[in-house]
């Protein structure tokens, strides 16, 4: 059994999906020229019932967009659901100014001939790629109508001025929103109705405790426990409408985690992956006070390592 599979194992995802991601796996080989987009995340995803609900969705054949507040693991699961069924992952990051030249492709001159300079949506149903949709909801109405017809039953591309493209049986996509951010909007319901939606729970102690875990093995489990009880603290505030989420940051607490294993003092790093991500002076007062009662001034990195 492979790595990622054992990784399923171990959180005891039903071992049907198991066998069936295996068999996927087995069927659909990856050619050598993109194999390298294949890639282990650097942060692993814990939670058993979320992720047998990708799998059994992406098995058959469906498109999946997840949902949450901001530090649920979007992407993360994202990329771990990529990985598991180890096809090679395209990344689009939608803004206000992404459109179709970005997804499908645009013209370019090359060898004294106009030709298709492949966007990441092209390559992916290519490959049999998983495209992993990064902010749907800020995408305009240009991009919009390329998913719509690459998401639904048709599973094509038709390219303007080239051929319409099929899409390769083992291509999936993976949409992740937030709600409330600049220039997001709402879905309409016919880009919505190509997904099946999870709605990604809010982090846990155990589910922090399995991250920490995996990416510092060696941290000590007082420590272990005062970052994780940091991050709920922050969570807790974030929800009650105390603070923004700005704060709260799994990336630059696992970030800030890193830099004291190089050797900077943990309050220090505290500031940098937490505190300082707050640019407005009461709420970064407040975060301040909430970091100090779980990582005091006085820890040194033998507090933590």
């Amino acid at each position: 059994m492979t790595e990622e599979l054992k990784v399923l194992e171990e959180q005891q995802v039903d071992g049907t999906l198991i066998g069936a991601l295996e068999t996927y796996r087995n069927k659909y080989p990856v050619e050598e020229a993109v194999s390298k987009r294949i890639v282990k995340p650097a942060v692993p995803f814990y939670g058993r019932e979320v992720l047998e609900m990708g799998i059994a969705a992406l098995l058959k054949g469906e498109n999946l967009l997840l949902t949450g507040a901001k530090a649920t693991g979007k992407n993360v699961l994202a990329e771990n659901l990529a990985w598991f069924f180890g096809r090679p992952s395209y990344n689009v990051s939608f803004h206000v100014n992404t459109g179709s030249a970005e997804l499908i492709g645009t013209d370019t001159f090359r060898d004294n001939e106009v030709t298709l300079r492949k966007g990441s949506i092209y390559r992916c149903a290519e490959y049999g790629g998983f495209g992993i949709l990064d902010e749907i909801n800020m995408a305009k109405n240009d991009a919009v109508s390329v998913l719509h017809a690459t998401l639904d039953y048709r599973r094509s591309i038709d390219v303007p001025g080239y051929n319409k493209i099929e899409l390769h049986p083992a291509a999936r996509f993976i949409g992740t929103m937030n709600y409330g951010y600049a220039g997001t909007k709402e879905l309409n319901e016919a880009l919505v109705s190509r997904f099946l939606v999870i709605d990604m729970p809010s982090q846990s102690e155990e589910t922090l405790s399995y991250i920490l875990e995996r990416l510092y093995p060696e941290m000590k489990e007082r420590a272990k426990k005062q970052w994780i009880g940091l991050f709920l603290d922050l969570q807790l505030k974030a929800e009650y409408g105390e603070i923004s989420t700005k704060a709260l940051d799994l990336r630059g607490m696992t970030g800030a985690i890193g830099t004291i294993k190089q050797g900077l003092k943990p309050a220090l790093a505290a500031g940098m992956g937490i505190t300082n991500k707050c640019f407005d002076v009461f709420e970064k007062e407040i975060v301040h006070d909430v970091v100090m009662t779980r990582i005091p001034e006085e820890w040194t990195i033998g507090d933590v390592f």
